[in-house]
Parts: structure tokens; sequence; C-alpha cells
């Protein structure tokens, strides 16, 4: 009984830091009027679940958050300046395609949905690399696609584990909004985890050799 207890305590506390991460990031981003709120807050909430991934239950959330949120806010949207630019040229191409009568489907299309999944694959290591590793904006980004690039099995399994989610939340649209966030972050930042420790042991391999 006390152990049935403890599990269900337990399970009900993290849907509880889901929760709250996923509500402080929509605050959070508002109050940066989300055009510059948006990346402080989305780099704040890969920082709290990496934290709990790395053991550290314990930390306040909120202090957390709001520490992250403060120290990284014009380093992240230096990045975020960058994907917005690449989803700008996207959002042009893809108007322009159907300007064009475009059926979206043609083989001289095939280059853009090939950068277009790219791109998203990309974004997948983003975050994650902008908060595990210390390093400048331009790094950040080259970083990011280097690991995305040689990591591919991460990635499909990043895929694979997100689009169920997404099946999932479409059926549920309020799931999307109390985890949809925090849920996100956590799968991705869970597996580049795994991705980055395998990096740094090949790294210290090479380097011992």
């Amino acid at each position: 009984m006390n152990s049935t207890r403890g599990f269900i305590y337990s399970v009900t506390e993290w849907i509880t830091r889901f929760a709250y991460v996923n509500l402080l990031w929509i605050l959070f981003s508002l109050l940066g009027a989300v055009v510059f709120g948006l990346f402080p807050a989305t780099t704040a909430m890969f920082a709290v679940t990496r934290q709990w991934l790395r053991g550290n239950t314990d930390e306040p959330v909120l202090k957390t958050f709001w520490d992250y949120y403060r120290k990284d806010f014009w380093k992240s949207n230096v990045v975020g300046l960058f994907v917005a630019g690449i989803a700008a040229l996207i959002a042009i191409d893809i108007l322009f395609i159907q300007a064009n009568g475009g059926s979206g489907l043609g083989w001289t299309n095939v280059p853009l949905f090939a950068f277009m999944l790219l791109f998203l694959l990309f974004l997948f290591f983003l975050f994650p690399t902008f908060v595990h590793f210390d390093m400048k904006p331009g790094k950040v980004i080259k970083n990011a696609f280097l690991l995305m690039l040689v990591n591919p099995l991460h990635s499909v399994i990043i895929l694979l584990c997100l689009v169920p989610l997404f099946f999932i939340m479409q059926l549920v649209p309020a799931l999307a909004v109390i985890f949809g966030g925090s849920l996100y972050a956590f799968i991705t930042m869970w597996v580049c985890l795994h991705a980055f420790d395998k990096a740094q042991q090949k790294s210290r391999q090479v380097s011992s050799e």
C-alpha cells in the first residue's frame, strides 16, 4: 500500500512539474512580448529539464527558470534571430510556390522539403546544445548542426517519440496547452544528452590515444 501511495505521489509530482514549467514557459514568453520572450523562455525551459535529467530535481523551479531566462536573454535572442530568419525564408518559398499554382508535391519542391526536414532536425539539437555547452551564439548554431549530422539515430528516436505525442495532443488539445512545451523539451533534452555523452566519451578516447 505504501509503495502504491509513493508511486501515485511521484507521478502526481512529475505531472505538476511539467505543467508548472509549461506555464512558466508561456508566461515568460508573454513577458518578453513573445517576440523577445519566446527564445529566452524556451532556453530556460530546456535548462530546467536538463537539471532534472541530471538528477537535480530539488532545485526551486521558478528561481532556476528566472536565472536562466535573465542570464541568457540576449544570447538566446541572437540565436532566435537566426532561427526566425531561416523560418521566414522557408515561409517565403512556400508562399511563392502557392502563388505560382504549385501543388507542393512536385519534384522541383523536393529540395525545399529536404531543407525543411534538415531544419527541423537541427532545431531538435539547437536548444539542448545551447543549455548544455557554454558557447557563443555562432558556435551554438555550428555545433548543433554538426551534432545533428553525426547523430542520425538520435534524430530518428526524437521523431519516433514526438510523432505519437503530436497526434495525442491533436486529439486532446488541452494537453498541448498544459504539457506541450515541457514534454517536448524533456524528450529532446533526454535524447540529446545521450548524444552529448557519447560524443564526449569518443573525444576522451581520441585524446587518450
